[in-house]
């Protein structure tokens, strides 16, 4: 028996394709932080739970949408991502016969405005999409939450296509809204910002993403995502800064 989960916010653009893709699951539980468009309309429309609830962080949102689902085996993907046929295939088929595994990582295409981006660090993304709920949690990370397996993990063979940002402001906001959460652990922590965090990081990340994993090799769009990247790690520290002058 599996139970499929997601998060949403302001989805109606894939929220039909990504629950159709689902129909081999025996559940699909939706976890809404008040969206402002037809997502859960559609999503109810479709015969999903819908629980809605405010969003603090990505891995509450998720370690709450953990405790909805009644089976043990979990899939969860990001509304973003294309289930094939051939993936679905293969996850019933692990779930059937790897008994002593409690997880599967699920490689994944990554397209970034329309072009299939092949390096920029994006080579060897891997991420647990398959779990046992008996076996798994979420950390505290306010950003980039990670799942933490207490079992065996192994890598799927077929991949999901990852079709994150069709535009440039997307890609930029997306970024926004983690460097503002990174910001807000760091400040947790008692990090404050100076001129190491400014002018060396940032340049580090541009360095490591464009030149050591290769951004340089997937053209215009390798650049544009190391720029952003590296502006992100500016805006992190800028709102860090801001969280200590009582700012706005």
């Amino acid at each position: 028996m599996i139970s499929a989960l997601a998060i949403t916010y302001n989805e109606e653009e894939h929220i039909e394709r990504f629950i159709k893709s689902l129909s081999f699951a025996d559940e699909i539980i939706i976890v809404d932080s008040n969206s402002t468009d037809k997502t859960v309309e559609i999503a109810k429309g479709l015969n999903a739970k819908v629980f809605k609830r405010d969003f603090d962080n990505f891995s509450a949102q998720k370690n709450f949408a953990l405790e909805q689902a009644t089976h043990d085996w979990i899939v969860f993907f990001d509304l973003d991502e294309v289930i094939s046929e051939s993936l679905a295939t293969e996850i019933q088929t692990k779930m059937d016969t790897a008994s002593e595994v409690s997880a599967f990582k699920v490689k994944r295409n990554f397209y970034f405005m329309g072009k299939h981006i092949r390096y920029s660090g994006f080579q060897n993304d891997a991420v647990v999409r398959v779990f046992k709920k008996s076996d798994s949690h979420y950390g505290d990370s306010l950003v980039h939450e990670t799942l933490k397996v207490n079992g065996k993990t192994e890598t799927l063979k077929n991949k999901s296509d990852h079709y994150s940002y069709k535009t440039l402001d997307a890609y930029n906001e997306k970024l926004t809204s983690y460097s503002k959460l990174q910001a807000e652990t760091l400040y947790q922590n008692n990090t404050r910002p100076n001129f190491y965090h400014f002018i060396f990081r940032p340049f580090w990340r541009f360095f490591h993403q464009y030149i050591i994993k290769l951004g340089f090799l997937d053209g215009k769009e390798g650049f544009i995502l190391a720029y952003l990247s590296a502006f992100a790690v500016v805006k992190r520290y800028l709102f860090l800064w801001t969280m200590y002058r009582k700012l706005d």
